[in-house]
């Protein structure tokens, strides 16, 4: 892609993390998110299937405060909310239908991290 055609795609996503340990671990080991690497100061990186998230201690007020939410496509949302919350993932409610389309269902799923930042299961079965 050139400039040129303007921008499309997101290599990286950064996320606040208060207790960045508490953050890897969930994210690791409770969502099983393939974890990269750490760096200083206070940086952890995970693979979101070829999108980089990061993981940061807030650098200042002006970062201080709740990210985007991060909308996790997954192909059997009932399957990967029972998963999750046999992990120990407490979800706002069950996984419910957003919009029925002609070729296609929206459902989604929210819940929180570790930190406070909204997080979401969606899928989109077709009919």
């Amino acid at each position: 892609m050139t400039e040129a055609a303007g921008l499309a795609r997101i290599g990286q996503i950064a996320m606040n993390a208060k207790d960045l340990e508490r953050a890897i671990r969930f994210y690791r080991d409770t969502l099983g998110i393939p974890f990269l690497f750490q760096a200083p100061p206070g940086l952890a990186f995970f693979d979101c299937a070829g999108v980089r998230l990061l993981l940061d201690k807030p650098q200042g007020a002006e970062f201080d405060r709740p990210g985007s939410i991060l909308y996790f496509a997954v192909d059997d949302i009932r399957e990967m909310h029972a998963r999750l919350v046999s992990r120990g993932v407490v979800f706002r409610s069950e996984p419910h239908l957003i919009a029925r389309l002609p070729d296609r269902e929206v459902w989604m799923a929210f819940f929180d991290d570790t930190e406070g930042n909204t997080l979401a299961l969606l899928s989109e079965p077709r009919l």
